[in-house]
């Protein structure tokens, strides 16, 4: 039997969730996770990565077959229904999800990893770009759920935007000090103190190897 902690993905989560609701054919998946703007936590850019999520659900026995549309004049439908276990690791997914956070690399981090890489002006003008359009992302999302919500959506249905608000507003604070520190060069390098810092940093190291 497969894994089906292996199967775990945001995409899976939100297909099970969908056929939850009701069992559904793939493409009304796509059109629904677009419609209720859950595409902006899941990725369903290339639609063909839902077909094959369902695919992988499938050969677990999360999800099975309920039957097969054929409308005159359309292509085949193949319509999805969720399973005991598949309810069942729905309900674990989430509270695992909710309650431990995953240990995720995303590119943001690895590239401060590696800021001396560039000059200092250079990454002053990155930093300054990134908090430009993190600022535009938080604009547009309260917009929005500023919009749902006067339109009478409760707010249970975009707790997920207002933690991507909340994050957001929380790197722009966190970018803004940086961009700060680089201008006033309370942070700042060049090739010399890297070179310097660097013999510094692996003086001690080569000593304890000498000693060995």
């Amino acid at each position: 039997m497969p894994d089906r902690s292996r199967q775990r993905s945001p995409l899976a989560l939100t297909v099970l969730a969908l056929l939850a609701e009701a069992p559904m054919h793939a493409y009304r998946m796509h059109e629904l996770i677009k419609r209720r703007g859950k595409d902006s936590v899941v990725n369903v850019t290339q639609r063909n990565s839902v077909y094959q999520t369902i695919a992988r659900l499938l050969r677990s026995g999360l999800i099975s077959v309920q039957s097969t549309e054929r409308d005159e004049g359309r292509p085949e439908r193949v319509v999805y229904e969720i399973s005991d276990d598949g309810r069942s690791a729905l309900t674990t997914w989430l509270k695992d999800m909710l309650g431990a956070p995953a240990r995720e690399y995303p590119d943001f981090p690895a590239a401060l990893a590696f800021l001396p890489v560039l000059t200092a002006k250079d990454a002053l003008l990155a930093l300054e770009q990134r908090a430009g359009e993190v600022d535009a992302q938080l604009v547009q999302s309260q917009a929005i759920a500023r919009q749902l919500l006067d339109g009478g959506l409760p707010r249970l249905f975009l707790i997920e935007d207002e933690y991507k608000q909340a994050m957001l507003k929380a790197e722009l604070a966190w970018l803004k000090k940086l961009v700060e520190d680089l201008k006033s060069k309370a942070l700042t390098w060049n090739t010399q103190w890297l070179r310097k810092m660097a013999a510094e940093l692996e003086g001690p190291r080569a000593a304890g190897s000498n000693d060995k």
